[in-house]
């Protein structure tokens, strides 16, 4: 469609491009302008006339008429065509053209953020039999609603402002009363940093603690959420063995560089399941005192023994400072929530509060005091009690269907606690095909072999329990099975 004569070959609008028509319009002026090929005092068509011929409409022509009048390009008057405005841009100066250099994209660090060391076989899709999820169907929602509803009506003070960026102060205390009679822990509640997630933590004080080249202990093998958060920090990772009791503390070499953070779960070794015990603990917790380093305590799943005595968790056992004990309710409540959190030795409150704040990884107001009004009045304890028992029964029916239907194909166990059970193939497949496979299936089920680091990787599967049904249960038994069956033979 012709233009009018003044703009011939300068305002060539491109109608399939994402670029809004009046930005078209304005762009192509502006860089007329600046290359000279338009000149000042030339009068521009009228936003009636440019619309017309081009058969767009004169509100567009107008909103980039008027960008180029905000810019003192050209001067608009009603009634009058717009001219262009002599002296608006120095002797032989150039406009450039808007976006000629192509964005630089994500840094190093940015990629090292960004990179999925899970890959592409890993359970993302939120369906059956996913690992680490918690059961819906049996979450108290009436009670949780209530103790929401009661913190947005009730509280309206400075809690709600930037008065408390490391937590709110009655839930911190709460937890600290908690974890002390549950977990043996030792710390005030100025020492509890109120977290939005696991990861939040991990990747905070990762980066806080070290620095990029510095090295990182962690189970082999183990916690994918960790190796993340340490490969984001641009850590050299090493891998401590793990066997039926745990990670071994004197596993690796005597020359093994001297780590800055040892990262492990001894309340249950993820994906195993095995409990430290406590000669372990007490070495772990020498060892990372002579070399200097810090212990990540994660208390994965403590909340979920079905078998036993509960051991004391490592911080409580510590003297010095050696451990930051990390927990969240994204297991017992639901990870939705948003709520994690971190105790840390004294020194280290400020400093790594002052990390969270400036990171903005601050948890939701009205959820932690909705939270520490759920903990309270005994709600949180109530559930616990029951959905221990719902869990130890959905892990033992996983279990038993596996071997009914597997035999001796795979090698699995009962869980002692836990949401999910790993399976062990006994013959050399591809765990990963046979994870896609399930996924195929809308079974959202984890390959074993991605979580080694250093040592050779076993062939199996992560299996979620705590919200599967009985009918999900059998369909992704049967499912496995099927799929074993067609790479066997």
């Amino acid at each position: 469609m012709k233009v009018p004569e003044l703009l011939e070959g300068v305002c060539d609008l491109d109608r399939s491009s994402s670029v809004p028509l009046s930005q078209q319009i304005y762009r192509a002026l502006r860089e007329a302008v600046g290359q000279g090929r338009l000149k000042a005092g030339m009068r521009l068509p009228s936003s009636r006339s440019f619309a017309q011929q081009q058969g767009i409409s004169r509100n567009t022509v107008n909103t980039a008429y008027e960008l180029l009048k905000a810019e003192g390009i050209v001067e608009v008057s009603v009634g009058v065509a717009p001219v262009i405005v002599g002296g608006t841009l120095p002797e032989g100066a150039k406009i450039q053209s808007v976006n000629t250099v192509p964005p630089r994209g994500l840094s190093k660090r940015g990629n090292q953020l960004a990179r999925n060391l899970r890959g592409d076989s890993w359970g993302q899709r939120h369906e059956a039999l996913q690992p680490g999820a918690p059961a819906l169907d049996i979450f108290p929602y009436e009670n949780w609603a209530r103790c929401l509803r009661r913190a947005v009506r009730t509280v309206r003070s400075t809690d709600l402002l930037y008065q408390h960026p490391s937590g709110y102060p009655p839930l911190k205390a709460i937890l600290a009363d908690y974890l002390a009679s549950e977990r043996g822990v030792r710390a005030t509640p100025d020492q509890i940093l109120i977290v939005p997630s696991m990861q939040a933590a991990l990747a905070g004080i990762s980066q806080a603690l070290s620095d990029p080249g510095d090295t990182a202990w962690i189970e082999d093998p183990g916690y994918m959420g960790a190796r993340t958060a340490f490969h984001g920090a641009g850590l050299n990772i090493r891998g401590l063995p793990v066997d039926e009791y745990g990670v071994l503390p004197d596993g690796l070499q005597k020359d093994s560089p001297h780590p800055r953070l040892i990262y492990v779960t001894p309340s249950h070794q993820y994906p195993f399941g095995a409990r430290l015990p406590l000669a372990r603990r007490l070495a772990l917790i020498e060892n990372a005192s002579r070399m200097g380093a810090t212990i990540l305590e994660d208390d994965y799943d403590s909340e979920f023994l079905f078998e036993g005595r509960p051991v004391a968790a490592l911080q409580g056992l510590a003297g010095g400072g050696e451990v930051i004990y990390l927990g969240t309710f994204s297991k017992s409540l639901l990870p939705g929530l948003r709520v994690s959190y971190a105790v840390v030795p004294e020194d280290l409150c400020g400093p790594l509060a002052g990390v969270f704040r400036n990171m903005g990884q601050l948890a939701n107001v009205h959820a932690q005091i909705a939270l520490a009004d759920f903990i309270d009045s005994g709600h949180y304890r109530a559930h616990l009690k029951r959905i221990r028992s719902v869990y130890q029964q959905r892990g033992n029916d996983l279990v038993a269907a596996l071997k009914e239907v597997l035999g001796n194909a795979v090698s699995v166990e009962p869980p002692l606690g836990n949401v999910q059970v790993t399976v062990r193939f006994n013959e050399d497949l591809d765990d990963r095909n046979v994870a896609r496979g399930m996924q195929a299936r809308r079974f959202s089920v984890s390959p074993l072999s991605v979580c080694y680091l250093d040592a050779a990787p076993e062939p199996g599967l992560i299996i979620g329990f705590a919200g599967a049904t009985e009918d999900q249960i059998r369909g992704g038994v049967r499912a496995l099975s099927d799929l074993l069956s067609a790479r066997l033979n």
